[in-house]
């Protein structure tokens, strides 16, 4: 496989991964996410659109320029992260202090729904392995990743 066929399988399968991780920690594990967590999900997402255009135009030129974009959605989604951990390590501020996940309904579903919600912080991590919580390993994969897409795209420029 050749450099940029490398860039396409990670910015395909670095945020499908990532996602899972999210995902699983959620439905399986049981840590609820907070606000944060979610705003760090959107900017996978879009990689993963991104990333599977990019695959299908692969011989175009859009196709590095959607390749590109996927790298820099998975680097958003970094950034977030970084900001997001920064709040848990109480390095700065966030913009929000819990999140919780209303449904519609009536009156009566609607208040079951927040009584049965937990309350979730983007200050307190839920989560760490050897002081790092999900939003700093967020950051750092996916800031990593990131930047070898691009490396793997320069490297597939040169003659």
């Amino acid at each position: 496989m050749d450099a940029l066929g490398k860039a396409r399988a990670l910015a395909l399968l670095a945020p499908a991964v990532l996602l899972g991780g999210a995902l699983g920690s959620q439905y399986l594990g049981g840590l609820h996410p907070c606000e944060m967590c979610y705003w760090q999900r959107w900017p996978h997402w879009a990689a993963l659109a991104l990333a599977v255009l990019a695959i299908a135009l692969r011989k175009s030129a859009a196709g590095l320029w959607l390749l590109a974009l996927a790298a820099f959605a998975i680097f958003v989604s970094g950034g977030i992260g970084v900001f997001h951990a920064g709040v848990e390590y109480g390095w700065w501020e966030g913009l929000t202090s819990c999140s919780t996940g209303l449904s519609g309904g009536s009156a009566e579903d609607i208040l079951n729904s927040i009584m049965a919600t937990p309350v979730v912080r983007c200050d307190q991590a839920q989560w760490t392995f050897a002081g790092i919580s999900l939003a700093g390993f967020n950051a750092i994969f996916s800031i990593g990743v990131a930047i070898a897409i691009w490396g793997l795209m320069a490297k597939a420029r040169k003659p």
